[in-house]
């Protein structure tokens, strides 16, 4: 007898991962464009879409599961990583998405994300950053630059902003990339990379908010600038940008630290760093992760790392499985019985 499992994949197209509702963000907001990136990537997968799944926190990107024709959930502030990882570790059939912000994230849900991330979980992670809260109308955020004047930071926010790669690598996620909003081939090409991982994957798109932070990229999406700026990351290749690709980085031979150099041809570019992402030591993406100064000057774009390890819930099925096997029938409820019962138990007179 046939069953479902038997039946091929449906051809899927954008269309069909629309929805009926009505998009409401205020015009302009960067988030349309990464909707429309994430509906046109999704047929990709060859994933039906009963078996994806996209979990939400709270915040203007975390209205994203009702305009997508998927399963979804809209959860609370911060807890999505946490809600994601029992849906993901129970359920390996599902390919799982958390859409967050830079507030939702790395706030509240800041020890959410970071052990989703060191256990290797298998979810997709996109996290918005657009240095605002945009939902609550324009406080600063984590990621906020020193000196945001804000609402709530009226003579200017005292405090020093999250670099989200850098925290994801601290964190020993396996992969780690960053992309924009408006660059629809980059950020679908970090989207693919992302999908093809096998464990848990941070991808922090820069998202602008044009009502409470509008222009906090356009230096690296102004065609006039954006080569000056921002330096895209290609694995085996020379790290090197500048509309001449005059600009590179190389590693000190004395202190072993990167550092900016300006003149760099086709004579002497051998001397440059060449990205690795699937280095295991976390050092060299951690390295270009902090090149970037409160300028955006030498932002880096692409993949930071991307390593395989075990993945969380995979371990967790091998270890019920193994334990399945050494247990007779009723052995589980009699050591569950056994330990509800043990001797670090006692009675309150």
């Amino acid at each position: 007898m046939s069953t479902t499992q038997d039946l091929p994949t449906p051809s899927l197209s954008a269309k069909d991962f629309k929805t009926d509702q009505e998009v409401r963000w205020c015009p302009g907001c960067g988030d349309y464009a990464i909707l429309a990136a994430v509906q046109g990537f999704m047929p990709e997968l060859g994933v039906p879409r009963e078996n994806i799944a996209i979990v939400s926190g709270i915040g203007c990107s975390s209205r994203f599961p009702y305009y997508m024709n998927t399963y979804g959930m809209h959860s609370i502030h911060g807890r999505a990583p946490a809600i994601a990882t029992g849906l993901a570790t129970s359920r390996q059939d599902l390919s799982v998405w958390v859409i967050t912000g830079d507030g939702d994230a790395l706030s509240i849900g800041g020890n959410h994300l970071i052990h989703a991330l060191r256990r290797n979980v298998e979810l997709k992670i996109l996290l918005f950053n657009n240095q605002i809260y945009g939902l609550t109308k324009g406080q600063f955020s984590p990621t906020s630059e020193l000196g945001k004047i804000t609402k709530s930071s009226p003579l200017g926010s005292l405090d020093s902003p999250f670099n989200p790669v850098s925290l994801a690598i601290g964190a020993e996620a396996s992969f780690v990339a960053r992309t924009l909003d408006s660059d629809r081939k980059h950020l679908t090409s970090v989207l693919r990379a992302a999908a093809q991982h096998k464990g848990s994957a941070l991808v922090e798109i820069y998202q602008n908010c044009n009502i409470f932070n509008d222009g906090a990229f356009d230096v690296l999406k102004d065609p006039e600038t954006r080569d000056e700026f921002g330096i895209r990351l290609e694995a085996g290749a020379p790290v090197r940008w500048g509309n001449q690709g005059q600009y590179g980085i190389v590693r000190d031979p004395a202190s072993g630290e990167l550092r900016e150099v300006d003149d760099v041809t086709d004579d002497n570019a051998d001397r440059l760093v060449v990205h690795e992402p699937g280095n295991p030591d976390p050092t060299h993406a951690f390295a270009l992760s902090r090149l970037q100064d409160a300028s955006l000057a030498r932002t880096a774009f692409g993949v930071f790392r991307d390593v395989a390890r075990p993945a969380y819930g995979a371990m967790v099925a091998d270890q019920l499985a193994r334990a399945a096997e050494t247990q007779g029938p009723g052995d589980s409820d009699e050591a569950l019985a056994a330990l509800l019962a043990g001797g670090d138990t006692w009675t309150v007179a």
